[in-house]
């Protein structure tokens, strides 16, 4: 079975083959066509496939729906956009303008029965029905941003935000409109996926409000006889597959420190301090040039993702040691590059014609390997240079605002272990990080400790003092009040903290492009989070906790129930899908608990999955949205 990703992958290549299964023989022979996509079809295709690979399918030039176009005859138009209703008014204008000879209308997610008529009396009235070839609902209406990870929305994000889900003045039917928007995303997965899964969720929350639909959805459509997607015999509806996966519907409300921790790790550190987004992170294209001759920056963008060996190997491990294999990747380069530079000078070909190769007998072969690893040397080269540049970005943000030692505070506080220093004494510290670091330490501690009112009272006015913005407190303690009431373990971090190893010797020794002095080398203790811990206990369908308390809800029944039953073999496959917005450390923190399980008996796979990805920033500015809420209804 493949990933999500590669299926999302070819079900696009295969709509950009205009709709045909993609054989040898077209793969070497592409045709030539436009590829014309709103910003949603940009979104979900930017982090799949390059520029290079949409040539390679044929793609001569891709372009915005609502860009200003030319007319290009004689070549087909390949559509990929949402059916609303400025897409569609736009396509009847280009069907008015007679902009191209052929039409691939293909729609992201399904396309309403009237808004079909719509688009079909358009082209009746422009004189174009014959033009239309195809017509396609894609269902590919979610965003895969790794092997094992999507998001629903990047454009209009808010829209599924963890704010719009719990503002107090929310209507009834932008409820329904937010929950049926994940459903028809999370609908979409499961097709790419090709499977019907069982569902799980805490009861009386918006994850069950999704779970719900999304039931019904699935079982809908699976005992509708003539759209049947997932090409299953109905009447096998009653009987389990043990290949089916879990999917596991969780509210953000279940872990709300976790996306307000500062992190240690490579793409969650690039998520929060650069705000890394759709795979791609924006950097100073030369910083040490600006320190030293004044220059105005140039920011350069760099694109992160699965065609990177390094990024690949490293993107989960802790910050010092991506900066040490940095450093060692660059001193492989130099020695390769110091190779081929000594075979040139013993073959006496330094400034010499290319005839001079012919004329060597010896070193041939080693040259011609040396000249064949030149491409490859290039492209370690240009990842090297574009892993410094984002190392040596993020480096400066961990000096700058002490990220290290928020990290180290933050694990300790949440593994309820004691501090080297009082908290209140750290948050007095006008050299101790911004006051957007310190917000979000006092934030965790608020969440892990008992915090009395006349103690609060102290550390609201330190808070203040150091020029925090206090208005996310209010919802805090709103959602920490409701949660006293429904969870059994308040605590639920126990088993992290770090460990401060030897300082960076080889860095510091062999002169390394970053200095690390000042910064802790700090060694992660694992640990699972709440997200991680319930995933766990439902995949093994263990007695007791959350599998007891947890809906159970099974599309492939025909009469709805929530009967858990009693014999259940544990789950290989699951999806953990956030309402209300995921982050990379519990994404992470997934991956290193799949792969302490993995033996040579069993693979389990998790795939993680959320409504919109935020890094602490944009939560805590979430919170305080929340907070104003609660103040403004108070007054």
């Amino acid at each position: 079975m493949g990933t999500l990703k590669e299926k999302q992958i070819n079900a696009i290549k295969q709509m950009l083959n205009l709709n045909q299964q993609i054989t040898k023989s077209l793969a070497s022979e592409p045709v030539w066509k436009l590829l014309i996509y709103d910003r949603v079809g940009q979104d979900i295709i930017s982090p799949l496939l390059s520029i290079r690979e949409l040539r390679e399918l044929g793609v001569t030039l891709h372009i915005q729906l609502h860009s200003d176009r030319d007319s290009i005859p004689g070549v087909p138009a390949i559509y990929f956009c949402a059916p609303t209703e400025e897409n569609l008014g736009r396509i009847s204008q280009d069907f008015q303008n007679g902009l191209y000879d052929v039409y691939h209308l293909n729609f992201i997610s399904p396309i309403s029965r009237q808004r079909l008529e719509d688009v079909a009396a358009s082209a009746l009235q422009s004189n174009c029905v014959a033009n239309i070839h195809k017509v396609y609902d894609q269902y590919l209406n979610f965003i895969t941003l790794e092997d094992d990870m999507f998001i629903l929305k990047h454009q209009n994000s808010d829209l599924l935000s963890y704010y719009a889900i719990n503002r107090a003045n929310t209507q009834d039917y932008e409820m329904e409109n937010i929950m049926d928007n994940i459903v028809d995303c999370l609908f979409s997965v499961f097709v790419t996926l090709g499977n019907v899964p069982i569902i799980r969720c805490p009861k009386n929350s918006a994850a069950e409000m999704v779970a719900r639909k999304l039931e019904k959805k699935l079982r809908e459509n699976l005992w509708d006889a003539r759209n049947n997607l997932f090409h299953m015999d109905a009447t096998q509806a009653g009987s389990f597959s043990f290949q089916r996966p879990l999917l596991i519907l969780l509210d953000r409300n279940v872990d709300m420190a976790t996306p307000l921790h500062h992190t240690w790790t490579y793409q969650a550190l690039a998520h929060d301090v650069l705000e890394l987004s759709l795979n791609r992170v924006i950097v100073e294209d030369d910083p040490d040039k600006v320190v030293t001759t004044g220059a105005k920056s140039k920011m350069k963008a760099c694109d992160l993702d699965s065609r990177d060996k390094f990024w690949t190997s490293h993107k989960g491990s802790p910050f010092p040691t991506v900066a040490e294999a940095i450093q060692e990747e660059l001193e492989q380069y130099r020695s390769s590059e110091d190779e081929i530079k000594k075979l040139k000078s013993t073959m006496g070909i330094d400034n010499e014609s290319e005839a001079a190769f012919s004329m060597v007998n010896d070193n041939t072969a080693r040259l011609t390997n040396a000249v064949n690893s030149l491409p490859l040397l290039m492209e370690k080269k240009r990842l090297i240079d574009m892993h410094t540049k984002i190392a040596t970005g993020i480096l400066n943000f961990i000096k700058k605002r002490r990220l290290d030692s928020f990290f180290e505070i933050e694990e300790k506080i949440m593994s309820k272990l004691a501090l080297d220093r009082a908290l209140i004494d750290l948050l007095k510290d006008p050299e101790f990080g911004a006051a957007e670091d310190k917000m979000r330490l006092f934030i965790i501690y608020y969440i892990c400790s008992n915090v009395s009112d006349s103690e609060y009272s102290k550390y609201e006015q330190i808070l203040l003092e150091a020029g925090c913005d206090l208005t996310p407190i209010p919802y805090i303690q709103r959602w920490k009040s409701i949660m006293k009431s429904t969870i059994s373990n308040p605590n639920q971090y126990e088993g992290g903290g770090t460990k401060t190893v030897s300082m960076f010797s080889k860095l510091v020794s062999q002169g390394s492009s970053f200095v690390m002095e000042g910064v802790k080398n700090l060694v992660v203790k694992r640990h699972n989070l709440p997200v991680t811990k319930i995933t766990e206990q439902l995949m093994e369908c263990r007695a007791g906790g959350e599998n007891d308390e947890y809906v159970y809800l099974d599309p492939k029944l025909l009469k709805g129930g929530d009967v858990i039953p009693k014999n259940r073999a544990a789950f290989q496959d699951a999806i953990v899908f956030i309402v209300g917005g995921g982050n990379y450390i519990e994404y992470q923190n997934l991956v290193d608990f799949i792969k302490s399980k993995q033996n040579a008996n069993t693979s389990k796979r998790i795939i993680y999955g959320a409504s919109t990805l935020n890094n602490a920033k944009q939560f805590l500015k979430q919170l305080a949205l929340l907070g104003q809420e609660i103040k403004d209804n108070k007054i």
